[in-house]
């Protein structure tokens, strides 16, 4: 993980988590420093972190969410060679580690559903080596404590959060950030 990388989830514990041109545009008013991209499509990705990367903030491209792309490692080269985002997000084990061979910033997103998550999530941590890891939903402050005893990476916790409560909660129980969707919580 880069320097810049790390400074910027250390120091802007809310990251914003766009999924439309609305929130595209709101979100580059906020202090989010980092941007999670959860929409988009070949066309116009590359767009899409320009305008993120002009506001001067990191781009984060949830490539599994990306139109016309394939769980496949050339997405990866895909969006590394042609956007120049700072990092990826995924749930694939093989598109994380290829985004570590090409040296980009790189975000595992776990669901939590159930007890058999936990030792699933502790093996690819273990195997794959993610920059960071993002759990949802995030208001579980027992599960996001034991997974950060765990995972020994910083750990940011998404989903559901709607307001300051939330936020510090989360963040008490050892999550390093949160990403939200929800435009109200970037401006806390």
């Amino acid at each position: 993980m880069t320097r810049e990388m790390q400074n910027a989830l250390e120091d802007s514990p809310i990251i914003a988590a766009i999924k439309d041109d609305m929130g595209l545009k709101k979100c580059l008013s906020s202090d989010s420093r980092i941007i999670f991209v959860l929409y988009g499509n070949i066309v116009n990705i590359a767009d899409i972190v320009e305008e993120i990367k002009a506001a001067g903030k990191l781009a984060v491209v949830h490539i599994d969410l990306i139109q016309g792309l394939h769980n496949r490692e050339i997405a990866v080269d895909f969006i590394h060679k042609s956007t120049k985002a700072d990092g990826i997000i995924s749930t694939k084990s093989n598109l994380i580690s290829r985004a570590r061979e090409l040296h980009m910033f790189t975000v595992m997103r776990f669901f939590v559903i159930d007890s058999m998550a936990y030792s699933n999530m502790e093996h690819q941590i273990k195997t794959v080596h993610p920059d960071v890891i993002e759990i949802l939903p995030a208001l579980m402050p027992k599960v996001v404590k034991k997974i950060t005893e765990f995972a020994h990476v910083p750990v940011i916790a998404g989903g559901l959060v709607s307001d300051k409560d939330d936020i510090m909660s989360v963040l008490s129980a050892g999550a390093t950030c949160i990403s939200s969707s929800n435009q109200g919580v970037w401006f806390l």
